[in-house]
């Protein structure tokens, strides 16, 4: 996906993002699994509304019927409404119906302000053992809509690993008794990823105005799917003003701003909510009339000097600290939360403090105090009223931050909706035999030069409405083929409408990763299609896509790339055609015929000797990731040459290695072996027989890996790794079940089962 922010573009691309039924390129992983409370506390409020009949002849009724259950008596309102703008999507007609409305809102719509506390802690994965009312319950007037964020509230290993806590309902019941006592209060969402948590309140009376709640994560860990960084969130429609909440934990440490920067895009391209009344199409955060941004950001006050700085926080010069603030460094420049406001910091910093006090960390780190936890919003009609720190609460090494905001909510007068309504309905009747649509394109050939493997490549296509009529456009499938595109390439918006005279800009983006690197490879797939753009009661328009890619060791076999000795960017995609044929053909075998192989491929062998030699003493190795940047400079040097030095951190070589081997078409375990692997488990003799039953190129490359991985173990004091990390992420890679079996099994009973294999052989113990 790209990395550029998306932003709002009038009326029309707006509802063709709506419209857009693009295939994620980055589907939620198992590790980033989305949890509310458990059953016997709450039923979360429905998603969507039902759809009616096709034939629009009446304006959409509402017909809401909510509980009386509240959050205090551990129970959640529950309500079928829907918006009053989601049409159901069956044709041309009620689409056109629902732009015109939107393009007319503000004859029918006035503005009605509500308060909206939103507040962020990382509570360090300590139990909430104080009362949070003085950060909840700090304004004297409630709110009427609770956002709350909460970051490590879990640090174990089973949290980071299987996304399992039972921290989650510890700090929801805290939460929930801790609200404003002059409101009751329903529970509509509830999400969590490791971590991290968001939950949203509204008062019960207001329930019945809260439609359309859609929840994402993303985990912005090594390889983009471990979830103890990165951020959840929650959308919804207020009335008739969408809203996104998202609460994010961003990489740490203060050399990290580049890595935090990457976090921040991953999860603005990343987090897409699936629309439930335009099916398979989705909404990104910007796509959203309010955004409110919390969390740790992690951003710090870059100065090296601890002591000047407490000097300033003493005499509350926080307009000289500012200017050390990274955060406001980077956004003043436009490098990151653009469009985003922020109130002043009229507080000192949150971060950091020693447990239980109001002191500065007096720990052998001594970290300089920074302002890691924030508040950002984007929006109009929005009026920041506070923006503080509660330095009441002393669980956590961070102080918990708010924000208090009026926030003007589009609200539909009814009379004036439904005569509006009714005269574009008239309207349509008189124009509708009139005229065919009618588009001009900026350009129908499209050439994508020098594609790399995870490498995104983006042209753009500008269409315009020159007809007479409203059209709706969309990229329709070929004949026998299963999409409108190949699998490497996607269009956003891939459908749409455009009021006569307007124009929508259409990203086509090509992007290769492990499931199409080995067709391209070989050459049995190449960078071109053909796209049909067809506009309904119009004509049909072809779009050329043409390109060449870069073949990669990133999505090989093993078998192929043992027998390779030159870069594999200078080999004829013929010759690697053979190879992976042979490959296949012999994928359980020992040796390729009349193939002279390397004993592991070039490439793992530089990554892991290099690693041996400059990383073992790395902290964090395996568990932080490192920059796209690097990982690009690490495979071009792969792909074209083994380097004396490779570039790039030691973060970014783990997570290529990682890459690696996530990428191969058959995994370090053969497929075969996979259940056979998952029954011995619990027997190191029985391990060691399988390992013996592996092709030879595979069995040394696992054994290359394993003796790599104990080596690393002896530094564990150094690089805080340990036996149930690196099982759990090696295990995870190694060890992939076949696709045949994907949905015939239990995810973390065999997520479970590969990390116990993997930690005999890193013990070499059966206990």
């Amino acid at each position: 996906m790209s990395t550029k922010d998306a932003s709002n573009a009038g009326d029309s691309d707006l509802l063709a993002s709506q419209l857009d039924d693009q295939e994620l390129v980055c589907q939620k992983e198992s590790d980033d699994g989305v949890e509310s409370t458990p059953e016997k506390q709450s039923t979360d409020l429905e998603e969507c509304s039902e759809a009616s009949t096709s034939t629009v002849t009446q304006p959409p009724a509402m017909g809401p019927e909510i509980t009386n259950d509240v959050v205090r008596d551990k129970n959640v309102m529950v309500t079928n409404t829907g918006h009053i703008l989601s049409l159901p999507q069956f044709g041309l007609r009620d689409n056109l119906i629902k732009v015109d409305l939107l393009k007319q809102e503000g004859t029918y719509t006035y503005i009605h302000d509500y308060r909206i506390f939103a507040g962020t802690y990382n509570v360090n994965g300590k139990s909430p053992l104080q009362d949070l009312k003085p950060w909840l319950s700090y304004d004297t007037e409630p709110p009427d809509v609770y956002c709350i964020g909460f970051q490590e509230i879990d640090l174990s290993k089973e949290a980071f690993l299987f996304n399992d806590s039972p921290k989650q309902e510890e700090w929801f019941r805290a939460v929930s008794v801790s609200l404003h006592p002059s409101a009751t209060y329903a529970k509509i969402k509830l999400v969590r990823l490791v971590g991290m948590m968001l939950i949203l309140y509204v008062r019960q009376e207001l329930a019945e105005c809260v439609t359309e709640v859609e929840v994402e994560t993303v985990g912005t860990g090594i390889m983009g799917r471990m979830g103890n960084k990165g951020g959840v969130s929650i959308r919804f429609m207020f009335h008739s003003t969408s809203m996104c909440i998202v609460s994010s934990h961003l990489a740490a440490h203060t050399e990290e701003c580049e890595r935090r920067n990457q976090d921040y895009k991953e999860i603005c391209t990343r987090m897409r909510f699936l629309q439930t009344n335009l099916p398979l199409s989705s909404l990104t955060i910007m796509k959203h009339d309010i955004v409110i941004w919390v969390g740790d950001l992690n951003y710090r006050i870059c100065h090296p000097e601890a002591e000047t700085i407490k000097k300033l926080i003493a005499a509350k010069d926080y307009q000289n600290l500012i200017t050390y603030d990274q955060l406001s460094k980077h956004k003043k420049s436009m490098m990151i939360f653009r469009g985003f406001e922020e109130g002043a910091l009229n507080f000192q910093p949150t971060y950091k403090y020693d447990i239980g006090t109001d002191n500065w960390d007096t720990s052998e780190k001594c970290r300089v105090p920074a302002w890691c936890d924030r508040i950002l919003w984007k929006g109009n009609n929005v009026k920041q009223l506070d923006y503080r720190s509660h330095m009441a609460l002393r669980i956590s090494d961070h102080k918990p931050v708010s924000a208090l905001f009026q926030v003007g909510i589009k609200m539909i007068n009814q009379d004036l909706y439904k005569k509006t309504y009714e005269n574009i309905v008239r309207s349509l009747d008189r124009m509708e035999n009139d005229s065919i649509p009618s588009v001009s394109l900026s350009k129908t050939e499209f050439n994508f030069e020098n594609v790399k493997f995870m490498q995104l490549h983006v042209q753009t296509l500008i269409i315009a409405n020159n007809g007479l009529v409203p059209c709706q456009f969309e990229f329709i499938t070929k004949l026998n083929e299963p999409s409108y595109c190949k699998p490497w390439f996607s269009a956003t918006p891939n459908k749409g409408i455009l009021i006569e005279g307007d124009r929508i800009e259409i990203e086509l983006e090509v992007y290769v990763n492990k499931t199409t690197a080995l067709s391209l490879n070989m050459g049995t797939d190449k960078i071109e299609d053909i796209l049909i753009l067809h506009l309904i009661r119009g004509k049909d328009y072809f779009l050329a896509i043409s390109g060449n890619y870069l073949p990669s060791c990133f999505g090989s076999s093993l078998h192929t790339l043992c027998c390779l000795r030159e870069p594999i960017r200078d080999v004829p995609h013929k010759r690697i055609q053979e190879l992976e044929q042979k490959a296949k053909e012999n994928k359980y075998g020992d040796c390729l015929s009349n193939e002279l192989q390397l004993d592991i491929p070039k490439e793992i062998w530089t990554m892991v000797n290099y690693l041996h030699r400059n990383a073992a003493l790395q902290g964090d190795l395996f568990q932080q990731p490192g920059l796209k940047s690097e990982f690009e400079e690490i495979r071009d040097c792969l792909d074209t040459g083994i380097p004396d030095f490779i570039p790039g951190s030691n973060h970014s070589i783990c997570e290529a290695l990682l890459l690696f081997l996530d990428a191969l078409p058959e995994p370090v375990i053969t497929y075969n072996l996979y259940n056979k692997c998952l029954e011995s488990a619990n027997s190191l003799t029985q391990i060691e027989q399988v390992v013996r039953m592996l092709p030879q190129c595979h069995r040394n490359v696992f054994n290359c890996l394993m003796a790599f991985l104990r080596e690393l173990l002896k530094h564990a004091s150094s690089n805080n790794l340990d036996v149930c990390i690196l099982a759990s992420t090696f295990g995870a890679l190694l060890l992939r079940p076949p696709p045949s079996i994907v949905g015939q099994y239990e995810p973390v009973v065999n997520k479970k089962a590969a990390q116990l294999f993997i930690s005999r052989l890193l013990t070499l113990q059966d206990g």
